[in-house]
């Protein structure tokens, strides 16, 4: 191996005794990283890529194999290579109490950097990430997107020959993550650095100059990101139909297709992979049930995405199937979830303030039943805030505000016991098993007897956690995590669910089996309010709203809002109104919308 290579890894093994298993997180794996470029690192949940960053830093013993860091044996020298590279892990130990200079004095310390040489440093390092305006703010009332970008600057403060960033943009919004990539590839220009990136968005992946597909701990695949899509050439299309046949239901029918190994909801059209190329691709719309509804194909590019999907799809049959219905053969009709015309949530001049600080500005809105309705913004824009005062949870300063036909400001709990509320952070209990989770959970919505039962063993079921049931759930994949954090908020059935940022940090393929699972929920009536930082997810919404420091400034479908911006794409959509949202006084703004949103 080239002495100048900065990171060689040979035939490296790694094993986890769990209660009632042992779980290979590495098996046998053997890679480089060329010198001066981003390599990126990615797999399903628990496919190793974590496992594997915490071995190359020196944080973990190797089993087998052999890790070879900027010269360093990291089993002879691991304290030697913890001083060589930065290592920004998935939650960076910012002090809260801490300003945001102070934690850059801090770590400066840690990291032995020469007093006469951090003045310049922290310069230039706040200029680059755009902190500089917020040198005395503490780090616990930063948004998540300035958290991240101060991790990276406490990470970068000796200018490291190697960077290991492990998600670093995960719960970041399009906004804040482009900019932390411009971070990043400015420090690989202008000092030779090389990076090793795992990332959740397949989007940065295929920024990445190299790709190393870990699966089951096993690397799969290996090469630039065309070498993945040039195979797929002829196996990706978009489908579109009129309004006799809704996407939603379009995807949902295409998923079943024979010969259709993907299918998700792209824009207003559903993009399709192929299992095969397809000379006549016009064949794969005849089967379906879809009178009157002026079906079209065309051929599209294939993304990374697309091969990401069809490499997991070959190792594993099922990795990319349907979900399988949210309903249980023992429901019944609940005289309390009858349709009515009343919509599901209704918000008329919402305000929310801590002390002079005001979240949440007079907003707006209502949802219909069986609707989807996304909540977008920038991080801080008041979302969350928002959240838990709809679910109860925070008590509004102001405004009118009705869920599930209560007065929340009247009957908070009794609106509760009809909501569902999975929140941004896990918030189980840790320490205690899913089994036990489920069981409590099941209790506090006040379950019992066979009905109990029989919820568990549905929610065991639907979200496949059998082989996890006696493990503890701070131990759990961050994708079972969610199975589990969302299983517990439908435990009781409830008419409305509330999901803050579902999928953060979730791999593309658990992102697809969470979606079909709220398609399934809407189609039966549950009205879903979501937020999402994956722009592509916005789309499945019938209508949102995009919000910036606590004021809605657009409202509508996803087409409207795209329209109105004078863009196809939704990130660039989004990241357009934030931008001039930036450049506008207060005063001016008007949300900008298709509809009346009081």
């Amino acid at each position: 191996m080239d002495s100048a290579t900065p990171l060689s890894i040979e035939n490296v093994s790694k094993a986890f005794v769990l209660p009632n298993r042992r779980v290979q997180a590495l098996d046998d794996v053997t890679f480089h990283i060329e010198p001066g470029q981003v390599t990126g690192l990615i797999g399903v949940d628990a496919a190793g890529k974590t496992t594997l960053m915490r071995l190359i830093a020196g944080l973990l013993t190797l089993d087998a194999g052999r890790i070879n860091v900027l010269g360093y044996d990291v089993t002879e020298s691991p304290l030697a290579i913890q001083s060589a590279i930065g290592y920004m892990p998935q939650q960076f130990g910012l002090y809260q109490d801490l300003t945001v200079l102070e934690n850059l004095q801090l770590y400066a310390d840690l990291q032995a950097l020469p007093p006469d040489q951090r003045d310049a440093r922290f310069d230039q390092l706040l200029n680059m990430t755009g902190m500089a305006p917020f040198r005395v703010r503490l780090a616990g009332k930063l948004s998540g997107g300035m958290k991240q970008k101060l991790g990276l600057a406490c990470t970068l403060l000796k200018s490291p020959d190697l960077l290991l960033l492990d998600e670093p943009t995960v719960g970041v919004d399009p906004v804040s993550r482009r900019e932390l990539w411009e971070i990043v590839y400015r420090a690989v220009e202008e000092n030779g650095m090389s990076v090793l990136l795992s990332t959740a968005y397949l989007d940065e992946a295929e920024r990445c100059r190299d790709i190393k597909l870990l699966h089951e701990g096993r690397l799969l695949s290996e090469g630039p990101p065309d070498q993945f899509t040039q195979p797929l050439q002829n196996r990706t299309f978009l489908v579109s139909s009129n309004s006799d046949c809704p996407k939603r239901q379009l995807k949902k029918q295409l998923s079943h297709q024979p010969g259709v190994r993907d299918a998700l909801i792209f824009g207003e059209t559903v993009r399709i992979l192929t299992a095969d190329a397809q000379p006549e691709p016009d064949t794969l719309l005849a089967p379906l049930n879809c009178p009157n509804a002026d079906l079209r194909i065309e051929p599209v590019d294939p993304r990374f995405e697309d091969a990401f999907v069809d490499q997991l799809s070959q190792q594993d049959d099922t990795v990319a199937e349907p979900s399988q219905p949210m309903e249980t053969a023992e429901s019944t009709p609940d005289d309390d979830k009858a349709p009515s015309s009343d919509p599901a949530i209704d918000v008329e001049n919402l305000v929310c303030r801590f002390g002079d600080f005001v979240a949440v500005d007079h907003l707006s809105f209502r949802v219909q039943r069986g609707e989807i309705f996304g909540l977008l913004g920038a991080n801080g824009a008041g979302k969350t805030t928002t959240f838990r005062m709809l679910c109860g949870l925070l008590p509004a300063t102001e405004g009118h505000l009705h869920v599930a036909g209560l007065n929340l400001r009247k009957a908070r709990a009794q609106a509760r016991a009809r909501l569902g509320y999975m929140s941004q952070k896990f918030s189980l209990y840790g320490v205690m098993t899913v089994a036990q989770n489920l069981n409590f959970y099941s209790k506090v919505y006040g379950l019992s007897g066979r009905r109990r039962r029989e919820r568990i063993d549905w929610a065991i079921e639907m979200f496949e956690l059998e082989t996890y049931l006696n493990q503890t759930s701070h131990d759990l994949p961050l994708g079972f995590k969610q199975r589990l954090a969302m299983a517990c908020a439908l435990m009781h059935e409830p008419d409305i669910l509330f999901l803050d940022e579902p999928t953060s940090g979730v791999d593309p393929m658990g992102r697809r089996d969470f979606w079909n699972k709220i398609n399934a929920l809407a189609e039966q009536g549950v009205t879903i309010m979501v937020t999402t930082h994956f722009m592509e997810e916005a789309e499945y919404c019938d209508r949102m709203a995009i919000m910036a420091s606590g004021q809605i400034l657009a409202i509508g479908s996803p087409a409207d809002i795209k329209q109105n911006a004078g863009q196809t794409d939704m990130e660039e959509a989004f990241i357009h109104i934030i931008e001039q949202q930036k450049t506008e006084p207060t005063a001016s703004r008007q949300p900008q919308n298709s509809e009346a949103v009081g």
